[in-house]
């Protein structure tokens, strides 16, 4: 596989421009970023969150840290991170930890970190550990659509301790 058919059939309907960077296997964001060879800042991730019976897909630079605080305020919810054994049954036709930062296409929510809107060139999984989806800003904002953004997470380097912030 190369893109999930699901993601494939909405780029086509969308009907934007993309190409697909191929790497060797990895199984973390910041990993594909130095295999594919490009800023991790560029390297959008997609981290499920849920409050309750509502499912959020949050979109972050590969090089932040989600700070669920900030998420929780945005959206007035009490978020938590989605355990890894919930995302096969949400991402069926992906691989097991290749979430594309595309929710809209598995009926879910998104909101996306404000930061990503300055980058000029912006990719994310296809729905494999080989394949990344590479799009330019405009074709990001298509893409996003009206899908909500704020400030929900910062960079790695600004905070200790584990990928996600919880105060």
């Amino acid at each position: 596989m190369s893109v999930a058919p699901r993601v494939e059939a909405h780029l086509s309907k969308i009907g934007v421009n993309y190409d697909l960077v191929q790497h060797p296997e990895t199984h973390s964001s910041i990993e594909t970023a130095r295999s594919a060879h490009i800023p991790s800042v560029q390297m959008a991730k997609a981290v499920m969150t849920h409050d309750g019976d509502n499912y959020r897909l949050c979109v972050i630079p590969s090089n932040h840290k989600l700070v669920i605080s900030w998420l929780n305020q945005h959206m007035k919810g009490h978020y938590r991170l989605v355990h890894e054994d919930e995302l096969n049954n949400l991402f069926d036709d992906c691989q097991p930890g290749a979430i594309p930062a595309l929710g809209q296409v598995y009926g879910l929510p998104v909101i996306w970190d404000k930061s990503l809107q300055q980058l000029d060139d912006i990719y994310f999984e296809s729905g494999d550990h080989r394949n990344l989806v590479h799009v330019n800003q405009g074709s990001f904002m298509q893409l996003m659509g009206l899908q909500e953004n704020d400030a929900i997470s910062c960079p790695s380097d600004d905070l200790e301790g584990s990928a996600y912030f919880i105060h």
